[in-house]
């Protein structure tokens, strides 16, 4: 008997706990970083989410793209400028960011979904007023936070077999407005109005660390807030980690931050005791925990 063949049963046998816990569950997954210029990462990523829906999850994409936008402004001679790590977004940067992220970002990660045998459907939060905003920041111009979701049109789908890729462009209170939302905060923000069972935020870290370095696995929100207040956790990981808080304080049941450089990372989040990145949750988990 072939002992890769073997070990592949013995993981599938494994892996039964979690397929049977993620069973029918609402799982958003924020996609970006350096997989999405990559065609053999997508690949893999779409494999991966095509996988969730065939064993019964109910996956809601939601991308970013801020190295395709960057790209086209360069071409365009649109200069860029970043106010404490968020893009000021003008009319003119605007315009950009709806074209990339909606047409070209959205339609190849649909592509990708449909090329590993699963049925997507791309829009953005414009779409039947998904996510409705208001001006962050008026430093930041026409950057979204959103107020008003509008989540049903998600729930149509996924009921429906589909998986929803939602590119993070909303509108606004007012008429003909359209705002850039930063990634992170549009997963979460979908992520709290579908109550999901699991926020998945993909980046290019290994996880939340602790002062000497270390990943830590698993957190409770009073641990992160601890870490946030003392400069533990700095940088880029400040949003991402509030993100998290949001989510979890509007009814998601837990959220990871995961290493999406590692090869099929959101399966092993999902489905093994080992994980990919981080998990903050306030909740005992049903299945056996991860090891520390």
């Amino acid at each position: 008997m072939n002992r890769d063949w073997i070990a592949t049963a013995r993981t599938l046998s494994e892996a039964l706990p979690y397929l049977q816990r993620f069973a029918g569950a609402v799982v958003v997954v924020k996609f970006g970083g350096n997989a999405m210029g990559d065609e053999d990462a997508m690949a893999e990523f779409a494999r991966d989410i095509v996988l969730m829906r065939q064993v019964g999850v109910n996956p809601v994409v939601v991308h970013g793209g801020g190295p395709m936008i960057n790209d086209l402004l360069t071409r365009l001679g649109i200069k860029s400028e970043f106010v404490r790590g968020k893009r000021v977004t003008d009319k003119d940067t605007v315009e950009v960011v709806e074209m990339v992220l909606t047409g070209l970002v959205n339609k190849r990660i649909v592509q990708a979904i449909m090329d590993e045998g699963g049925r997507a459907v791309g829009l953005s939060g414009k779409d039947d007023d998904l996510m409705v905003c208001v001006a962050d920041d008026p430093e930041l111009g026409f950057v979204g936070r959103p107020v008003e979701m509008n989540v049903q049109v998600l729930r149509d789908l996924y009921t429906a077999g589909i998986i929803p890729v939602v590119a993070p462009v909303a509108t606004g209170m007012n008429a003909n407005e359209t705002f850039n939302v930063n990634g992170d905060t549009a997963a979460g923000a979908i992520a709290g109005a579908l109550k999901a069972d699991r926020l998945l935020l993909l980046t290019d870290v290994a996880g939340v660390k602790n002062k000497d370095g270390d990943v830590v696995t698993q957190l409770t929100p009073q641990e992160v807030q601890e870490m946030i207040a003392d400069g533990t956790v700095a940088g880029g990981m400040i949003p991402k980690t509030e993100t998290a808080l949001k989510a979890l304080d509007e009814g998601v049941r837990a959220v990871s931050i995961v290493d999406g450089r590692v090869p099929n990372a959101v399966l092993l989040e999902l489905f093994t005791d080992h994980g990919a990145g981080s998990i903050i949750r306030s909740t005992v988990p049903r299945v056996t925990p991860r090891p520390k």
